[in-house]
C-alpha cells in the first residue's frame, strides 16, 4: 500500500494525489493503447460490420454496442459513423441508433473494472510486451499492445484503489461524498470530471474504486454515472467545433439522447438501485462499510449497463424525428461553398480511423475525377472548332485540378504516418495511384489536346465534319470510361470497373477506323493536310491514352490476373496495352 496517513483528522494529500493520477494516467493510456490496437486488427472488419447491418435503428444499436464493445472506444466509434454520414452510406437516423448503440458498448469498461483481477494487471503487461517483442511487426506486435494495454488499465485501477484506501476513514471526504447522494450535486460534479479528463470510462471506473473504498452508496454512484454520460457529450461538442457539420450532428445527437437518458431516469434513482441490489451479488455476510465496500462496484457497473440498456430501448424508436430535429438545429449548406479546388470531405479527425479516411479519399477522388472529366466533356468542341480565348480557358480549368490533386496527396502523405493495416496501406497506395492518374488526364487535356487545338489555329486547319464525327465517337466513349470508372472507384464497383476494362476492343476499334478515315483522307485536295492529319492523329493517340489513364484505375477496384494494381506504371507512358 501506499505510504498515506490514514487517520481520521490527517491526510497525506501528496501521495494521494500523486497515486490517483498516476494510477489514472496509467489507466486512461492503457486504454488508449488497446483501443489503438483493436482498431488496427480489427477497425476495417468493423467499419464493415457497420456498414452492412445499419439498415434499420434497432440493428444499428446492435452494430454499435458491438463495435464499441470490440473496440473500447465510443469516439472511434462515431468517427466511423460521422465517415459514413459524410460519404453518404448512412442516414442520420441510422447513425442515430450507433451512436445509442455505442453508449451501451461502454459499459463493457465498468464490467471489466468491477471484476476484482487487478491482481493480473502485471502479468498482462509483461505477457503483452513479450508478444510485442516475438510479434515480428505484424499483427502479432499489436495483439501484444492490446494485451499490454489491458494490464495497464487494470494496473493504473490498482494504484487508484491503493491510493484511496485511506478516504475510507477521512471523515471530511466521507461528508463531503455524502451530498452526492443528492442526484444534482452527483450529476455536476461527474460532468465536471469528465468534462477535465475528458473520459467518461475514466470517470466510471473513478466511482466504482471509490465505492471499493465504501465511501459511495449505490444511489450517489448513479448519480455520479449519470453526469460521467453526460460530461462526455459536453467534451464532444466542443471538440466537434470547426469539423464537418456531420461531426456537429453526431455530438448532438449523443448529447440530446444522454440528456434525456438522464432526464427519465433521474426521478427513479432509488427505484433503479434496488434493481440492481437484485440482481447483483449479496455479500450477507459482511456488515457496514465492509458490505458497502464489497457489493457497491458491482452494483455501480450492473446500473451503468442498466440505465444505457433501458434509455437505449425506450428512444431507439425515435431516432426518425430526433435526426429531423437535428438537421433543424444543424441544417445542410443551401450552397456548397467550397471551390473546386478545395477538399470537401477530407479532415484530420478522420486521419486515427484509416478506413474511414480512405472513404472519404475515394469521395475526393469523385470530384478529382469529375473535375477531369469536365474538362474532357468540353475539350474536343474547343480543340477542333474553338478559339485561342476557348483554348486558354480549359488550360486554366487545370489549375484547380492541381491544386485538389495536391491536398489529396498530401492528406494521403499524412495517413500513410499511421498504423494501417496491410490492405489499407494497399488500398492507400491505390488512391494515391488513382489521384496521379485523375490529375494526368487533366494534364493531358491542357498539354497535349490544347497544344492540338492551338496548332490547328496556328496552321490554320479546318476540321471536315466527317472527321469530326468519328472523332467524337471515340471522345465519347473515352468520356464514358472516365465517368464510369469515378462511379466504379467510389462505389468499389467490379462490375461497373470491369465494364471500363472490357471496353478497350471497343475504343480500339473506334481509334482504328478514325485512324483508317484519316489515312484516306490524307490525298485530298485539300490546303494544309498533312498538319491536319497530324493534328487529327494527335488527338486520337491522345484519347487513347486518356482511356488508358481510367482503365489502370479500373484495375485497382478489380485487379486482373497477372497485372499489378499498383499505379507504377509512369504517367506519361504511351498505351502499351
Amino acid at each position: 500500500m501506499l505510504p498515506i496517513l490514514a487517520e481520521t483528522d490527517s491526510l497525506a494529500i501528496g501521495p494521494l494525489l500523486m497515486g490517483v493520477l498516476g494510477g489514472l494516467a496509467l489507466f486512461l493510456f492503457g486504454m488508449d493503447l488497446m483501443s489503438r490496437s483493436l482498431k488496427v486488427v480489427a477497425g476495417s472488419r468493423m467499419r464493415q460490420f457497420l456498414g452492412r447491418i445499419t439498415t434499420n435503428p434497432v440493428k444499428g444499436v446492435v452494430a454499435g454496442a458491438a463495435t464499441t464493445a470490440v473496440i473500447q472506444s465510443s469516439s472511434v466509434t462515431t468517427v466511423l459513423v460521422i465517415g459514413f454520414i459524410s460519404a453518404g452510406l448512412m442516414t442520420l437516423s441510422q447513425a442515430i441508433g450507433v451512436i445509442m448503440g455505442a453508449n451501451i458498448g461502454t459499459t463493457v469498461t465498468a464490467q471489466i473494472a468491477a471484476f476484482k483481477i487487478t491482481q493480473y494487471a502485471l502479468v498482462l503487461v509483461a505477457g503483452g510486451f513479450l508478444w510485442r517483442l516475438i510479434g515480428g511487426g505484424g499483427k502479432g506486435e499489436f495483439y501484444g499492445s492490446m494485451v499490454m494495454g489491458l494490464g495497464l488499465l487494470l494496473y493504473g485501477m490498482e494504484l487508484m484503489s491503493e491510493a484511496t484506501h485511506p478516504l475510507r476513514t477521512y471523515q471530511p471526504f466521507i461528508d463531503w461524498m455524502r451530498h452526492m447522494d443528492h442526484p444534482a450535486a452527483g450529476i455536476l460534479t461527474a460532468m465536471l470530471v469528465t468534462a477535465v479528463i475528458q473520459s467518461s470510462a475514466a470517470t466510471t471506473v473513478i466511482v466504482i474504486v471509490l465505492a471499493g473504498q465504501g465511501v459511495i452508496t449505490l444511489e450517489a454512484g448513479i448519480a455520479l454515472i449519470f453526469g460521467a454520460n453526460i460530461g462526455t457529450c459536453v467534451t464532444a461538442m466542443l471538440g466537434a467545433i470547426g469539423k464537418p457539420r456531420e461531426a456537429l450532428q453526431a455530438a448532438l445527437a449523443h448529447l440530446i439522447f444522454n440528456v434525456a437518458g438522464v432526464a427519465i431516469w433521474v426521478a427513479f434513482i432509488p427505484e433503479l438501485a434496488d434493481l440492481v441490489r437484485s440482481i447483483s451479488p449479496q455479500m450477507s455476510r459482511l456488515e457496514g462499510a465492509a458490505r458497502l465496500a464489497a457489493e457497491a462496484p458491482r452494483q455501480i457497473a450492473n446500473a451503468h449497463t442498466v440505465f444505457n440498456i433501458v434509455s437505449t430501448l425506450l428512444l431507439v424508436g425515435f431516432t426518425k424525428p430526433l435526426a429531423k430535429l437535428i438537421q433543424r438545429l444543424v441544417p445542410e449548406r443551401l450552397e456548397d461553398s467550397t471551390r473546386f479546388g478545395e477538399v470537401r470531405f477530407l479532415d484530420d479527425m478522420f486521419l486515427e480511423t484509416p478506413s474511414v479516411a480512405l472513404d472519404l479519399t475515394r469521395k475526393e477522388l469523385s470530384r478529382l475525377g469529375a473535375g477531369a472529366l469536365k474538362m474532357l466533356h468540353s475539350s474536343l468542341n474547343r480543340v477542333l472548332y474553338g478559339s485561342r480565348q476557348d483554348l486558354e480557358e480549359l488550360r486554366r480549368d487545370d489549375n484547380e485540378i492541381d491544386a485538389l490533386h495536391a491536398a489529396i496527396v498530401g492528406y494521403l502523405g499524412k495517413l500513410s504516418q499511421r498504423n494501417l493495416h496491410e490492405d489499407e496501406a494497399v488500398a492507400l497506395r491505390d488512391c494515391l495511384a488513382a489521384a496521379n492518374h485523375f490529375e494526368s488526364i487533366g494534364d493531358m487535356v491542357e498539354t497535349d489536346l490544347v497544344e492540338a487545338g492551338l496548332e490547328r489555329l496556328r496552321h490554320g486547319v479546318e476540321i471536315s465534319s466527317g472527321t469530326g464525327d468519328r472523332l467524337l465517337e471515340l471522345h465519347r466513349k473515352v468520356s464514358w470510361s472516365v465517368a464510369s470508372v469515378i462511379r466504379a472507384l467510389v462505389e468499389q464497383d467490379l462490375p461497373e470497373a470491369q465494364s471500363v476494362i472490357d471496353a478497350k476492343h471497343e475504343v480500339n476499334a473506334l481509334a482504328d477506323a478514325a485512324e483508317l478515315y484519316l489515312v484516306k483522307r490524307l490525298g485530298a485536295a485539300e490546303p494544309q493536310r498533312g498538319p491536319a492529319f497530324r493534328i487529327e492523329s494527335d488527338i486520337i493517340e491522345n484519347l487513347k491514352r486518356i482511356y488508358y489513364f481510367a482503365k489502370r484505375i479500373a484495375r485497382m477496384v478489380e485487379p486482373i490476373e497477372g497485372v499489378a494494381a499498383n499505379g507504377s506504371e509512369s504517367p506519361k507512358a504511351p498505351p502499351g496495352d
